[in-house]
């Protein structure tokens, strides 16, 4: 076959997708119709998951899986947005990697909107000024950020979904040496991630290292200063036109952070493969052996809990602690619904939601 008879080819099957996206958008609509006379959500990321799930199981190649969930992805953002437009908060600024993470999920066809902080972005959440919010709860290497965990506690929002995201950072400065670099800026947590490669690159060199609200905002700093650097996603540096010096400078090639969505008045169904995450205070907290008590009901009901960690419940003079709960199952499951009732006066419900990591 000629170039020009697989092009004619490729354009025909090109007509025949887009008549076939127009026919799935009519039943989006007809969708969200009915959605909207049950008040119910547009947001369904178990229902996502179901179908990205079954077209793994239909593929016949030689699109891989990765392929796959990008396009219908897209596909899903714009047909939410065909039933009702999106407005998502993240961390911002604009390519930081929780922005990433938002894009990812909520595609191109969303509205973004960046935030300078972690408590910014539950706000516009609580307020309805966005209907979803962006930001990162843990680390792989370095555990849980324990702001966002605080304002899960403060504020009455839902995890609708998790997304784990491979980080990787790069070095990025106008400095033409690593001799000629005084300032180093980054997020603190990204510091962190890359101790190896600063030590090893300035360990004998006095430099100093500059915590600053994103690795976004290290690109804006370091782009006014030749004799300063950012610790920055490749992205940030290469939409700055910040000139990058080493890529994939972090400490371990497998970190990864888990973002995840926040929604008011928000409650997935289960799927079969669910997360529920809790914050729970035990009764008589203060008394010996009450956590393992507590902890001992899960056991019982057969209930696997794959995170449990301290926080300072900020109540009062007296050393008090929340703790930050991960378990499979969701909450309507039985065995589950059974212990989450018996403790329901000690724990908070901070949502069931799929399970990706």
């Amino acid at each position: 076959m000629s170039l020009e008879e697989l092009r004619r080819k490729i354009d025909q099957i090109d007509n025949q997708l887009l008549a076939l996206l127009n026919q799935r958008m009519s039943y989006v609509k007809e969708v969200g119709v009915l959605k909207n006379k049950a008040n119910s959500k547009i947001y369904r990321p178990e229902r996502e998951k179901s179908i990205l799930d079954r077209l793994e199981k239909f593929n016949k190649g030689p699109l891989n899986q990765k392929a796959i969930d990008a396009i219908f992805l897209e596909i899903f953002s714009v047909s939410r947005n065909f039933e009702l437009p999106e407005k998502v908060a993240y961390l911002g600024p604009e390519g930081s990697f929780t922005h990433q993470a938002a894009e990812s999920r909520f595609g191109a066809a969303s509205e973004y909107f960046s935030l300078a902080s972690i408590r910014s972005v539950f706000e516009a959440v609580s307020t309805d000024r966005a209907s979803f919010g962006v930001v990162p709860i843990e680390n792989n290497q370095e555990g849980v950020v324990s702001e966002t965990v605080s304002y899960l506690a403060k504020f009455d929002l839902k995890i609708v979904a998790e997304i784990p995201m491979p980080i990787h950072f790069s070095f990025a400065s106008f400095a033409e040496k690593l001799t000629s670099i005084k300032k180093i800026y980054s997020k603190d947590i990204a510091f962190r991630q890359c101790r190896k490669f600063v030590q090893d690159s300035f360990g004998q060199q006095k430099v100093e290292l500059i915590p600053v609200n994103s690795t976004s905002k290290a690109v804006k700093i370091a782009l006014k200063d030749d004799e300063s650097a950012a610790i920055c996603s490749h992205i940030a540096a290469r939409e700055s036109q910040l000139p990058i010096l080493f890529d994939n400078i972090e400490d371990s090639k497998d970190n990864y952070t888990r973002f995840i969505i926040m929604g008011k008045n928000f409650e997935n169904h289960p799927s079969g493969n669910d997360k529920t995450t809790l914050l729970a205070k035990p009764s008589d907290s203060d008394k010996p052996g009450s956590l393992a008590s507590f902890l001992q009901d899960f056991h019982n009901a057969n209930i696997n809990l794959t995170k449990i960690e301290s926080h300072p419940a900020k109540i009062g003079k007296n050393f008090k602690y929340w703790f930050f709960i991960d378990l499979d199952g969701h909450f309507q499951d039985e065995h589950v619904k059974k212990v989450l009732t018996k403790h329901k006066k000690e724990i908070s419900l901070l949502g069931s939601y799929v399970k990706l990591c």
